[in-house]
């Protein structure tokens, strides 16, 4: 054999696995823009990719997933959703804002897509019905704008004194603004207290909001359900501590941060449920046929830490109903 022909003969079986590879079907990408940032949503994430797993796909193995961080910032999320409808992505997982939700119902048609929304999903119009959602789109709703009234409860049952409750919202993201506004208005009438809407969609709107709810003389803060205050815990966990003002929200990473309390859906749990049901549809399910999930359980996080810091006294009773005490 000459060497020409032995060399040629080598270099061709070595670029063989690469030509079988490159004739294989290539495993099919789940696009996941976001409204948060990565480090933020790190746990949320994990969850979801135990539920692709649990439906037996694994991210690397035979399934990818091409993530798009907005970090708090709405505006960008339509040229994400944009930029992945044109990659023909298998299927959109959008989470964090309803916002990326509506830009992906605007980019496609076609492309399946699960939410995870804090919105109610049928009056947003996301879908047709909980049980038949209809067209391209399911998913789990955490219910968090509906749970607002039960967070004011909470606040007004803690503080019992409280005339005037402030509510922060971002007037960036007007659907969840809506949601938390009137079921905050509603519960506000019912248990004779006064909302007082605050707006926070940047940092410095988010300072000036603390100082008008201190001049308004609002007994606590409720913070509206939102990634972009998701994203700004911690400032606002310090804005709280400095103005002494009790602050509940829906996210336990807001109590964990600082917050006074948090009341709300188990992200985690939800979250899981979100990468099952990823699974399902790249197994060939269609999201028309899959109900939109709702929570069943709630938590009730204290950080016992905070109330000590700004001279609040929890009674013994309220703490033994928490599901999670922060020492």
């Amino acid at each position: 054999m000459r060497r020409r022909t032995f060399i040629t003969l080598i270099g061709g079986a070595s670029a063989w696995p690469l030509a079988a590879r490159a004739q294989q079907p290539s495993m099919p990408v789940v696009g996941a823009p976001y409204a948060v940032s990565a480090e933020e949503w790190a746990e949320r994430t994990a969850a979801m990719r135990q539920g692709l797993k649990e439906s037996g796909f694994v991210e690397g193995r035979n399934v990818a997933i091409e993530y798009r961080w907005a970090d708090g910032h709405l505006d960008r999320l339509p040229a994400m959703v944009a930029d992945l409808v044109g990659r023909k992505v298998a299927v959109i997982l959008v989470g964090g804002s309803s916002v990326a939700t509506r830009a992906a119902m605007a980019a496609t048609q076609s492309i399946p897509i699960v939410f995870t929304t804090g919105v109610d999903p049928v009056t947003a119009g996301l879908v047709a019905s909980l049980n038949k959602p209809g067209g391209n789109v399911t998913g789990v709703s955490l219910v968090v704008g509906e749970l607002g009234s039960k967070r004011l409860e909470l606040l007004h049952e803690l503080i019992p004194t409280a005339v005037k409750i402030a509510l922060l919202v971002n007037p960036h993201n007007p659907v969840m603004s809506k949601s938390d506004i009137e079921s905050g208005q509603t519960a506000a009438r019912r248990l004779g207290l006064e909302i007082s809407v605050v707006d926070g969609g940047t940092e410095d709107e988010i300072e000036r909001a603390f100082a008008i709810a201190v001049q308004q003389r609002a007994a606590a803060l409720q913070v509206g359900s939102d990634a972009f205050f998701q994203n700004q815990r911690e400032q606002i966990a310090a804005l709280a501590l400095r103005h002494a003002m009790p602050t509940i929200s829906s996210s336990p990473e807001e109590a964990a941060a600082g917050f006074l309390m948090s009341y709300g859906a188990n992200p985690i749990n939800e979250y899981r449920q979100v990468g099952i049901y990823v699974g399902r549809i790249l197994k060939g399910e269609k999201p028309a046929d899959l109900p939109v999930v709702l929570p069943t359980k709630f938590d009730l996080i204290i950080n016992l830490k905070t109330a000590k810091a700004i001279g609040l006294t929890i009674p013994e009773s309220f703490l033994l109903r928490a599901d999670r005490v922060i020492e």
